[in-house]
């Protein structure tokens, strides 16, 4: 008879940066009108030296479509409508401490606005804000992390293969005219569960 040969099971990144977000949510004011359920985690393609962007899936108070008649799909997983998008970057996974992958997350999280109704804060926009924008986000960053629980910190400093959802099919930003070929609706049909490897850098502690 054969041995038993137990495959230990990637772990599930998707997950443990949900958890972080509501952690922060419910444990930092900066982030308390942060809804984790309406955030959907994603795998991306590069975009130049971005571990991380975020990208609101309404326009302003939950709508689909603007003042200008321009409308967004639906995005809803599991019956829940998205409200934000966060895609973590190759970046992020291949050359990044522990800390920087948790301050990438809270970074964007920061852009949403703290009406969390499916728009970013145009005051925390990086071309608005300038360098205010990391002095505001500094002191912030400094208090999460000191707070946070070693078992949250954990899967930030894995350094091995992870599994992390990626979109089969991305959605536009808005839907151009009514044609029937424009997919108005997404749900977790389009979404696959990816393998990523992630390689930590290693943190070197100075000795005083």
């Amino acid at each position: 008879m054969a041995p038993v040969v137990k495959v230990r099971r990637r772990p599930d990144f998707t997950q443990a940066v949900r958890a972080l977000i509501a952690h922060v949510a419910a444990a930092h004011p900066h982030f308390a009108h942060l809804d984790a359920r309406r955030i959907l985690v994603v795998a991306g393609e590069a975009r130049r030296a971005s571990r991380g962007t975020v990208k609101p899936l309404t326009f302003a108070q939950k709508k689909r479509t603007d003042s200008m008649g321009r409308k967004k799909p639906r995005v809803k997983i599991h019956g829940r409508q998205m409200l934000y998008s966060i895609t973590l970057r190759p970046l992020f996974f291949r050359h990044s401490t522990p800390r920087q992958r948790v301050a990438t997350v809270l970074h964007e999280l920061f852009h949403i606005s703290k009406h969390f109704d499916g728009t970013l804060d145009h005051q925390r926009r990086h071309e608005e804000a300038g360098e205010g924008f990391e002095a505001e986000f500094a002191p912030i960053e400094r208090a999460c992390w000191k707070r946070l629980p070693p078992e949250l910190v954990a899967p930030f400093a894995y350094d091995g293969e992870v599994r992390v959802l990626q979109w089969l099919e991305k959605p536009q930003s808005w839907l151009p005219g009514e044609r029937a070929s424009q997919r108005s609706l997404y749900t977790e049909k389009h979404l696959f569960e990816g393998v990523v490897r992630m390689k930590t850098v290693p943190v070197v502690k100075t000795v005083h």
